[in-house]
């Protein structure tokens, strides 16, 4: 993992991660933003922006799920699961299979917590197979994720903006804007990256507030600002935008290339 010698500060939510690293009770926090098969983990772009922190890195993880149960359970006695709701939207497949019936829990871990503590074999957690071991359950089923190649990355944020340096190497970048409320002005702000050649990874749109305000976007975009043509297409941007806040410049990860190339 990304900090195997750090000290791990347990949160029960998104918005209580960003405020231990906001309030300096952590250094960075890493935070799912999107899952290859359940897309993007909701509410989280719409935290980025207004949290004031920085991301200074990605990670992409191989995600893989076992379903486990008290000691000595077997499938036929299970009749609910637990489970994170985005690790339920990563095995559909299974759990049609099995008709069970779903619970919302807080987290992966905690769904096998739970299960550990009911002590039921009517009950049933989807978790890593590190949760087995730790809680003590048993397997009733392992890798039950839809997709083989099922995987989330993550963003690290920080309270102090660190964007890698322009050395050449692959960079991502990280960005938050509003369009100024004129005719076409998504378009034409977009256009520059288009006549820039400079790839647009990511977009997602959200408004703040009721009204009729213009809507906001987070944006990823393969290149460095200090690259000629991403800083052309920044120029554009602005031109066409109320706000632009760069929220990072950080290396892409190598999953990236071996997708590129694989």
């Amino acid at each position: 993992m990304l900090y195997p010698t750090g000290n791990e500060l347990a949160c029960t939510s998104f918005e209580q991660a960003l405020d231990a690293v906001t309030l300096g009770a952590a250094d960075v926090a890493v935070i799912p933003v999107d899952n290859s098969a359940a897309g993007r983990v909701a509410d989280v772009h719409h935290l980025l922006p207004e949290s004031g922190l920085f991301i200074v890195a990605e990670y992409f993880l191989a995600i893989r799920f076992d379903l486990m149960g008290v000691p000595g359970t077997s499938l036929d006695q299970v009749e609910c699961v637990r489970s994170h709701v985005h690790a339920l939207g990563q095995c559909r497949k299974v759990l049609r299979e099995g008709g069970w019936r779903t619970l919302v829990s807080d987290d992966t871990a905690g769904a096998a917590r739970e299960v550990a503590e009911l002590g039921d074999a009517r009950h049933a957690a989807l978790a890593p197979p590190a949760a087995a071991r730790l809680f003590g359950l048993d397997v009733l089923r392992s890798e039950v994720e839809d997709d083989p190649d099922n995987t989330t990355r993550f963003v690290v944020l920080s309270r102090e903006a660190s964007f890698a340096p322009a050395t050449g190497e692959p960079t991502m970048t990280s960005l938050f804007f509003c369009v100024r409320n004129i005719p076409s002005a998504l378009y034409k702000a977009l256009g520059g990256f288009a006549s820039s050649a400079v790839n647009l990874t990511k977009i997602e749109s959200y408004q703040m507030g009721a009204g009729l305000n213009p809507s906001r976007f987070y944006v990823e975009i393969e290149g460095h600002p200090d690259e000629p043509r991403v800083d052309l297409a920044l120029q554009e941007l602005r031109f066409f935008s109320s706000e632009v806040r760069i929220l990072g410049v950080y290396p892409a990860h190598e999953h990236r290339l071996r997708e590129r190339t694989g």
